[in-house]
């Protein structure tokens, strides 16, 4: 599948660097997925917004450059990361924001670093991998390679035995189960259940949390299941999600278990049960078809999360802010 996906996006690219490239003008995009649509004829850009029509700047790097800059941002981002703390099991948190063309991705992800920094403590750690046209020079890409990097750096810092990775993966989904990896007019593979099974199968952790916060991400939790392994989707395999959007700040899932949830307590499964009602009256309010949020808990896992647990105190609630300006939210927009 990725062979194929790269060929044609290759291909793709080349057509759209082509066009791009003389006037710094990328071919915006039209449709609900971008990276299914067909593109449209090239219009100037929005320079008083600074930002062309697919949301690359028109000021600041190129795609050539931002590429080539990847395996460098990458050592800098896992150079960051707090050092472990030592005699007791430590939680990596790994936030991985798939669509550039919406900023309550990006929201989402640069709250949950900022929430498990603040609320749990120096034994919880955040790497951030986003594609949004803001953080270009400052964020590693969330593309497949840059995931592929990320684990094996946290599978060299972290103690295989005692240590958590939370993978926290917000983007677009489709009835297929892939994710939407887009950064137009980058060449990125998408990444499907599958794939993603494939990746972690790679590494080795023994102790995972796996959120995929995604419409129709419950086709996720097949080939993500096993022991010690708690999976956590915000619909089911063929619901959608609510809540992203360009006027959106945070998806109904990403606010109601992040923000709502978190907040008070620190046991993810709790956290889900509560986010899972808090969304239902949300969809009942909205006459919504139910998402269906779904979890499966392997063995193991909820005792080592419990002792994780008893080596924090969490800290006060967490505000949410959009990272970005955002419009009053449109919360029912499916994904």
């Amino acid at each position: 599948m990725r062979h194929a996906l790269t060929i044609l996006l290759a291909f793709a690219a080349g057509v759209l660097l082509a066009l791009w490239w003389p006037v710094h003008r990328p071919t915006p995009v039209v449709g609900d997925h971008p990276a299914l649509a067909t593109p449209a004829s090239v219009e100037p850009a929005d320079s008083s917004a600074g930002v062309a029509l697919d949301n690359w700047p028109t000021q600041g790097p190129t795609p050539e450059q931002i590429l080539y800059a990847q395996p460098r941002m990458m050592r800098e981002a896992l150079s960051g990361l707090g050092p472990r703390v030592p005699g007791k099991p430590n939680l990596y948190l790994l936030a991985f924001a798939g669509d550039g063309g919406e900023d309550v991705f990006r929201n989402e992800a640069e709250y949950a670093a900022q929430l498990f920094a603040q609320r749990f403590g120096a034994s919880a750690h955040s790497l951030v991998l986003e594609n949004n046209p803001a953080t270009l020079t400052t964020r590693p890409l969330a593309s497949w390679s840059n995931l592929e990097t990320a684990l094996e750096g946290l599978g060299k810092t972290m103690q295989p035995e005692q240590d958590i990775l939370l993978l926290y993966l917000t983007s677009h989904g489709d009835e297929e189960h892939n994710l939407l990896l887009d950064m137009d007019p980058l060449p990125l593979d998408q990444l499907g259940a599958s794939d993603l099974a494939g990746i972690l199968a790679m590494h080795p952790f023994k102790w995972k949390v796996l959120v995929v916060n995604a419409c129709y991400s419950g086709g996720f939790v097949p080939p993500l299941r096993g022991p010690g392994t708690l999976v956590l989707t915000a619909a089911r395999a063929d619901r959608s999600s609510f809540g992203c959007g360009s006027d959106s700040d945070i998806t109904y899932f990403g606010r109601a278990w992040l923000v709502d949830a978190l907040n008070h307590t620190d046991n993810f499964a709790d956290a889900f049960k509560r986010a899972s009602g808090e969304i239902s009256q949300w969809e009942r309010q909205d006459k919504l078809t139910p998402s269906e949020p779904q979890i499966d808990v392997g063995s193991g896992i909820t005792t080592q999360l419990a002792l994780w647990r008893k080596g924090i105190t969490p800290g006060p609630a967490v505000p949410f802010k959009p990272a970005l300006p955002a419009a009053s939210a449109s919360a029912a927009t499916p994904r």
